[in-house]
């Protein structure tokens, strides 16, 4: 009787840290997987989700996130919509648990730059938020290139006419806070 006890409580033992040891494996292939995660990936788990973003320069939004590039998303309150540079974020408020990763290729093309010429494409009034909280420039968006935008001021409730256009700037991805609807 005495062995047969000392066996099961060897085998107890060996139960206990075979359960310690998957545990532990499990663990690490999860931090493996969390460690792969971009700042896109986390985002784009909580559409639908009202989220506060703050910005380099101390730029604050908020609003339903709808939807989420590889490079950028977009917040909207009615009845304005912004798009934020995911480089140009230094703080999110309002994360769920959500990880939406595995996005298409198709989606990771769409960079800040295709978000923006869609937006030029529609000659559509924005405001672009620049970062460390140099003045705003309100007007239509004329070019985008590859990391820059131009956008020429028009004074608001005017139509992009060249009589109308005060200045025409470039600015440069890196220095674009936010985009929001003019």
């Amino acid at each position: 009787m005495r062995w047969a006890a000392l066996f099961d409580d060897i085998e107890a033992q060996l139960e206990a840290a075979e359960r310690m040891a998957g545990d532990a494996e499990v663990a690490d292939r999860v931090r493996r997987e969390q460690g792969g995660v971009t700042l896109a990936d986390r985002v784009r788990g909580q559409l639908g989700f009202v989220l506060r973003v703050e910005t380099s320069g101390g730029g604050q939004f908020a609003g339903e996130l709808t939807h989420v590039g590889s490079e950028w998303l977009v917040l909207s309150k009615a009845p304005a919509e912004v798009i934020v540079p995911l480089t140009a974020i230094s703080l999110i408020e309002g994360l769920g648990r959500n990880v939406a990763v595995g996005t298409s290729r198709v989606r990771e093309g769409l960079g800040l730059g295709s978000a923006l010429r869609t937006l030029a494409r529609d000659r559509a009034r924005v405001i672009v938020h620049r970062v460390e909280g140099s003045p705003r420039i309100e007007g239509i968006i004329d070019r985008v290139g590859k990391d820059f935008l131009e956008i020429a001021a028009v004074l608001p409730g005017e139509l992009r006419r060249s009589a109308s256009v005060s200045a025409v700037y470039a600015v440069p991805f890196a220095g674009i806070a936010a985009v929001s609807s003019g």
